[in-house]
């Protein structure tokens, strides 16, 4: 705190100064708010105009490019008016009117304010309060159908999403991220390349019944259904277990891409002493967002029951011996190379501790020599393609 001359600074002054700052900060944060809603408000109309009032028809084939120049001319000081920006707009308003009936869009867009975390949204409280009442006096307008939720998200990433998305179930999924993450463009296309809508939710798993609902649903966000280990290489096939760790741990950066954002690297069969026996975990993680450690077991082969077994008492172990007081519970993951899914819901009976089943593949084997059948093969063919184009050749110079 800076201190001017004849100033006596107390307690209550040091109080009544940061409440003055944070009243500062939230008006900055609903200013901003305002304006990036009235923007996507005027683009959502300007996409509506372009499709209601059949422009091109009407007006000839460059009439978006004319609104562009007209535009322009009037406010050449203003971003946003390109052509492109404007095929956008109208491409954006006919993604989510085309996608559904208005009953459907209706209904999804009150999912998707319903279920937005207000507790994620607490630092930007004016954010939240979007939520309950319109950005604009015109948004109640009978003329209106911007939904509130679209003006949380900035105008790059709605272009991103209705660029990426198929279907309308998957553009909110990733406008939800945007909204409670604050993901930034960058951050929402690494999203998409992670196919995480594709996974989201499907890993077979227990969180729902030992975990509290929000981290409960964080978890299954953050997990995947299957891993795609395509950058691991394996010399031979079959592999064992302990290879396919050496190809996945030589690689700790795409591992941790793969595996996902907020995943930490805690170690390769890492020791626990327990009863004076040691006992190793394939893979220990600590996840960032979730504030917990994540143990997880490779295996080569099919799911069995005793994996959970197993993989039980080494969460357990986690808890006692490395988890710290403040860090959640510790989260078992096991990754094999098939699993029937009753199979591992019939294993989790019993076990209390959260845990989820995953998949691999794409692990890449390394090109090897021909066996001698294999040389055989190929030795034949060639001889067969050999006489064929003598044939061939014979009957052209006759």
């Amino acid at each position: 705190m800076v201190k001017s001359h004849d100033v006596k600074l107390d307690t209550e002054y040091a109080e009544w100064i940061a409440e003055v700052k944070h009243r500062y900060r939230s008006a900055q944060v609903k200013a901003t708010v305002k304006v990036n809603g009235e923007k996507l408000l005027f683009n959502w109309q300007m996409g509506r105009d372009l499709v209601q009032k059949k422009a091109e028809e009407r007006w000839g084939a460059g009439v978006v490019e004319q609104v562009s120049l007209d535009l322009k001319r009037e406010f050449p000081n203003e971003d946003g008016f390109s052509t492109s920006n404007l095929w956008y707009m109208k491409k954006w308003y006919l993604f989510y009117t085309n996608h559904a009936s208005s009953e459907k869009l209706q209904r999804l867009i009150g999912e998707l304010q319903s279920s937005i975390n207000q507790e994620r949204l607490k630092l930007q409280r004016p954010v939240g309060e979007l939520m309950k009442q319109p950005v604009s006096e015109n948004w109640n307008d009978t003329n209106n159908d911007f939904p509130i939720p679209f003006a949380l998200v900035p105008w790059g990433q709605h272009i991103e999403i209705i660029t990426r998305s198929e279907s309308l179930e998957e553009a909110l999924f990733y406008m939800q991220h945007v909204i409670e993450k604050g993901l930034s463009r960058t951050a929402l296309v690494n999203c998409y390349k992670a196919h995480l809508f594709d996974h989201q939710g499907k890993i077979v798993n227990n969180f729902s019944t030992y975990l509290p609902k929000p981290q409960s649903h964080l978890v299954q966000e953050v997990l995947k259904e299957n891993y795609d280990f395509g950058f691991a290489t394996i010399d031979h096939e079959p592999f064992e277990e302990r290879e396919l760790e050496d190809a996945l741990t030589s690689d700790v950066t795409n591992l941790l891409l793969e595996m996902g954002t907020g995943f930490a690297f805690m170690g390769r069969q890492r020791e626990i002493i327990v009863g004076g026996r040691s006992r190793k975990i394939d893979l220990l993680f600590y996840h960032v967002r979730l504030r917990c450690y994540i143990a997880c077991e490779i295996k080569v082969k099919p799911f069995e029951p005793e994996f959970t077994g197993k993989l039980n008492y080494y969460v357990s172990a986690v808890d006692e011996l490395v988890k710290a007081p403040d860090d959640n519970p510790t989260i078992g993951l096991l990754i094999c190379s098939d699993m029937d899914k009753t199979d591992v819901q019939w294993s989790f009976r019993g076990i209390t501790t959260p845990m989820g089943v995953a998949t691999y593949n794409n692990i890449r084997i390394k090109d090897v020599l021909p066996t001698q059948e294999q040389l055989k093969e190929r030795m034949e063919l060639l001889q067969k393609e050999l006489r064929a184009t003598k044939r061939l050749m014979k009957k052209a110079t006759e």
